[in-house]
């Protein structure tokens, strides 16, 4: 079959692909339809977190759809319950779960719970949203006006009222006011180029929200489940969040999406709800994913494999320079600065052709979002390709 003849005719042409089929993968491993073999440092944009075709996750989702894949969220769905209390009781706050299927939707459903949560007096209609500039926080209709990156706005029109947009934390504090419903932060910036927040302002932001009780929203669909070292960056933030929501590597490549919260009374029967969040096959592989992952960070492996990677990053960042102008990120989740766009565009396209796959993030950074299973062999592996991919360019 030829699939790229098939997909330019029945697929709508919203991505800009990469001449690639992956047939396979084996952890951090992927195999194309000929048969070439690549050292995955995007686990899909963040997603598959404990490696392609995991044993136990594979398992575990065919134990499943053997006995039952989805009925809908009328009745008790044992899955789901227990993979909240999973999620929750990793976090360490004081949260329930509402579960969904993407990351825009996790972050849909924040949102639906702040501004109800601001309604809760009836009085002053509290509805306003503000998020930062360069921040992502999906595509649906309502989670593209909250990206505060305006070529994102273009043709879509018009949006939902009420977002607002800071410069950086600094600025928050002068945007607030009566009718501010939360505020909305990635704690690191990934579509936006792997920024970190500064944790001192983030702390002192989280404080002062919290005396004038507006809640805090923590998108945290790319740095939650152990992708900067901790389950949540909030809590390497050293911060409580009134929400958080999640999606990508908590599901392993199953789609879901969740959202966190301490206000578990807002959102009541009817106020919100989906067919598909949620169901046997979605929270039984959350279930998995959180349990292999936490077993790794409790032995030590986690840490010890983030140390590893980053000590490999950083020894590549200094033999290139001339390149690259700074390291960022935190963890698992990690860039380097180009020079300019151009050389950025032909790092990656070198890098596939050499056996290694990268992601660009923001204007001029060369993510690297590893599965958080990568293992030492192919963590050298993957540098030595990407080292010579650089020096092609």
């Amino acid at each position: 079959m030829d699939i790229q003849a098939i997909d330019s005719q029945y697929i709508l042409p919203t991505y800009a692909r990469a001449d690639v089929e992956f047939v396979k993968g084996d952890n951090a491993t992927l195999f194309d339809s000929n048969g070439k073999k690549y050292i995955d440092f995007t686990s899909g944009i963040g997603v598959v977190s404990v490696g392609h075709a995991n044993k136990r996750v594979a398992d575990a989702l065919c134990e499943q759809v053997r006995n039952i894949t989805h009925i809908s969220n009328l009745y008790y769905i044992a899955p789901q319950a227990l993979a909240a209390q999973k999620v929750v009781q990793t976090s360490g706050y004081d949260m329930a779960c509402f579960f969904a299927n993407s990351g825009a939707e996790a972050n849909e459903g924040a949102i639906k719970i702040a501004r109800k949560h601001g309604e809760r007096d009836g009085e002053i209609k509290r509805y306003k949203i503000i998020t930062l500039n360069h921040s992502f926080h999906g595509r649906t209709i309502t989670t593209v006006k909250a990206t505060g990156q305006e070529a994102m706005h273009n043709y879509f029109g018009p949006f939902p009222d009420g977002f607002v947009y800071a410069d950086g934390i600094d600025e928050i504090e002068n945007l607030l006011d009566d009718h501010t419903a939360g505020v909305m932060i990635e704690l690191i910036q990934g579509e936006g180029g792997v920024e970190p927040q500064d944790k001192a302002k983030v702390q002192a932001l989280a404080k002062l929200l919290k005396e004038k009780e507006i809640p805090l929203i923590v998108d945290e669909v790319q740095t939650g489940c152990y992708r900067i070292g901790e389950f949540s960056a909030s809590q390497a933030y050293g911060i409580e969040p009134e929400i958080i929501t999640l999606a990508k590597g908590v599901g392993g490549g199953v789609p879901v999406g969740i959202v966190m919260t301490t206000l578990k009374e807002v959102l009541q029967a009817g106020d919100h709800g989906s067919t598909f969040g949620g169901n046997y096959l979605s929270s039984r592989a959350v279930c998995e994913v959180v349990d292999i992952l936490n077993e790794l960070k409790n032995d030590g492996t986690l840490d010890a494999t983030s140390e590893y990677f980053n000590g490999a990053l950083e020894k590549f960042y200094q033999n290139h320079t001339d390149i690259f102008t700074q390291k960022v990120g935190i963890g698992m989740m990690c860039g380097l600065r180009v020079k300019d766009g151009d050389t950025l565009t032909n790092i990656i396209n070198e890098a596939r052709k050499n056996g290694v796959m990268v992601l660009k993030a923001g204007r001029n950074t060369l993510r690297f979002l590893p599965p958080l299973t990568i293992t030492k062999e192919e963590i050298d592996a993957g540098f030595e390709a990407l080292s010579c991919a650089v020096t092609e360019c």
